[in-house]
């Protein structure tokens, strides 16, 4: 200020009816240093000082006020012009602590000596109130966290007001892509249609068919696919409105578990009846047949003697037929020995290729060595011929046909997805063609006994059942893989004994093949369960994962700038773009990029026509297998 100006200076009087109007509200007026000039009544009742006491003080020393920020920096602020206001901590006179909300004013700032008019407010009970309910809320959403089911808040006019984060992993969306908008589009038909008739409905008449229940329905994920889920829906009022409360259950698993052992179940009942069945048809067989070979000794006529063998071929192909029976339902006697499944398919490989015939190519495989197995030779040769005309008949114009035998592991997690598996070393007979294929339909009855797609007279329905019951009979396992015209594979697990599995000499080269890391991998994975698995095992050896469970929804993540190291994906997924597909893209979108693919086909396509950067690891594997061709990969 330039020194020949003259400001004028606050009137004391000004101040005192300042004081005097506010008295009943906690006013100080103080100056520069701090000293109080003017201490209201409502300043008494709240601290406790009376006037003659407060007046001559320095506030902050009576008050032994705890401050946000340094008093230099407020002064600057409040004599500059600007009013500050905050939370401080004044103590009464008695000594207790209170939470004061403050607000600081300067009066006529221009003067030589202006002065604070401070107006407090004791905010203790709120702001504990404010900590209360901050607290509950942060002990709230760490329940909801944590705890496996998803949360939906909507109001009564059906928009989502909150959505929890396992609400996300459910169903592929961001709270922020939902919140305001209705919830049907979380619902695929009819219910999507039905729910909003269904809240005025409700809200009509008060009639309810859920609240407070719980009912299994669909859901919708984001990238389409639709899930059963079991919804209960609770209700309140708060400020006169209605809102309501869905936890949502996601049932793909306990569903796909529970069909297992229903079809387990039912497969076995049908076992039982066949297997009795079989066995009194065997004996009748056998009287017939007997019969029949002692007549033809006293037959002289050639046309009576050709009937008679017509007969008995009938017969014969009778007993092939129960002997059938009699695997599917886990009656045939089996005569177990240590053969090595190798040795045997060698030697039986060109049976396979005469059967086969010249349009259909045989290859065979056998990985490492040491693959002994407790099984009956007879039965297990049985079975091949069976998956290997089955083959035949799915590629009517010709193709390939792959045998292949290797060591597995089947592990814990493995076993968790199949609750009849028992974790251990198995041999591995995996039978793939390049036939047409088949629909989810077919594949979900492949191993019922007397299912076919065959025409009428081609085929009895008996010869994937029956390796079934060969295998669960041994106490294996059996797997299928198929799609419309990409082939099929199955995949027989002998238990295996003798010599400990194979390994790969460059695992044992390298220690640290089995440490984990600290990279990025984008997991794409259409099976729930596995998918489950597979982040498990990464996120405990200290990876990162995204999770996606289409090509579509992995490219979302990949167009974006997050950094991603490594991707891990399956070859064969639903939703229009294959894994192969969605890896040409990504290397695209990201030059350097690594590439890990996984199948459960024997050898795919992919294999023969490998990327750069690129590798892929068989289904099933164990944790050590993925943890030392990740660390191949990113190495």
């Amino acid at each position: 200020m330039p020194a020949d100006v003259t400001a004028p200076f606050a009137p004391a009087q000004d101040l005192d009816v300042i004081a005097r109007v506010f008295d009943d509200i906690s006013v100080i007026i103080h100056g520069v240093d701090g000293v109080i000039s003017h201490w209201t009544s409502g300043c008494e009742r709240l601290y406790g000082w009376k006037r003659m006491e407060a007046v001559g003080q320095v506030v902050h020393t009576l008050l032994r006020t705890k401050l946000p920020r340094s008093i230099e920096d407020i002064r600057r602020d409040v004599y500059a012009g600007l009013t500050w206001e905050g939370d401080v901590v004044h103590h009464h006179k008695d000594g207790h602590p209170m939470t004061i909300a403050t607000r600081w004013v300067v009066f006529d700032a221009t003067s030589p000596a202006p002065v604070v008019i401070q107006t407090n407010t004791d905010v203790s009970e709120t702001r504990k109130v404010q900590e209360d309910l901050a607290g509950r809320e942060a002990h709230l959403r760490s329940i909801l966290a944590t705890v496996p089911d998803s949360m939906v808040v909507i109001d009564e006019t059906g928009s989502i007001a909150s959505f929890s984060s396992a609400a996300e992993q459910l169903f592929g969306y961001s709270s922020r892509e939902v919140i305001g908008r209705n919830v049907r589009m979380l619902m695929p038909s009819p219910y999507r249609e039905e729910h909003d008739r269904y809240i005025a409905d409700y809200l009509r008449t008060g009639k309810a068919r859920i609240i407070g229940l719980g009912r299994v329905v669909k859901g919708r994920k984001k990238d389409g696919s639709i899930f059963p889920m079991e919804l209960s829906v609770g209700e309140t009022v708060t400020n006169d409105t209605r809102i309501f409360t869905g936890f949502i259950r996601d049932l793909t698993s306990r569903q796909r578990i529970e069909e297992e052992l229903r079809q387990s179940q039912k497969m076995e009942a049908v076992g039982q009846l066949t297997g009795g069945i079989a066995h009194d048809f065997n004996n009748l067989l056998t009287v017939i047949s007997g019969n029949l070979e002692m007549l033809e000794s006293s037959l002289h006529d050639e046309a009576q003697k050709e009937l008679l063998r017509e007969a008995q071929d009938a017969a014969d192909d009778g007993a092939k037929l129960t002997s059938q029976l009699l695997s599917f339902g886990r009656r045939q006697p089996l005569d177990p020995k240590s053969v090595d499944v190798g040795s045997l398919l060698s030697s039986f490989s060109e049976l396979l290729r005469r059967t086969l015939g010249e349009a259909i190519e045989l290859r065979t495989r056998i990985r490492g060595s040491g693959h002994t197995a407790l099984v009956d030779s007879s039965q297990l040769q049985s079975a091949l011929l069976n998956l290997a005309l089955n083959a035949r008949d799915a590629m009517p114009t010709g193709g390939s046909l792959t045998l292949e035998i290797s060591r597995a592991q089947l592990d814990r997690d493995y076993a968790n997805m199949y609750p009849q598996v028992r974790p251990g070393d198995y041999i591995l007979v995996a039978v793939t063609d390049t036939g047409t294929g088949m629909s989810e339909e077919v594949k979900a009855r492949a191993f019922e006994p007397f299912f076919t797609t065959k025409g009428v007279g081609s085929g009895t329905g008996l010869g994937l059942s029956m390796v079934y019951g060969f295998v669960k009979q041994l106490g294996g396992h059996i797997q299928l893989y198929s799609e419309i015209d990409k082939g099929t594979t199955i995949r027989i697990y002998l238990p295996a004994v003798g010599a400990a599995p194979m390994r790969d000499p460059r695992d044992a080269a390298r220690p640290d093949a089995q440490r984990g890391g600290r990279e990025k991998i984008l997991v794409v994975e259409d099976d729930e369960r596995v998918r489950r698995i597979v982040v498990a095992r990464l996120t405990k050896a200290g990876y990162s994962v995204i999770e996606a469970s289409t090509g579509a929804h992995a490219l979302e993540f990949l167009s974006k700038d997050e950094p991603i190291d490594l991707l891990f994906t399956d070859i064969v997924m639903p939703g229009g773009m294959t894994g192969d597909e969605l890896a040409r893209k990504a290397v695209l979108l990201r030059p350097d990029l690594k590439v890990l693919f996984t199948s459960g086909y024997a050898e795919p396509s992919i294999a023969r026509r490998p990327m750069p950067k690129a590798s892929w690891l068989k289904k099933p594997y164990t944790a050590q297998d993925l943890a030392i061709r990740l660390r191949q990969l990113l190495d």
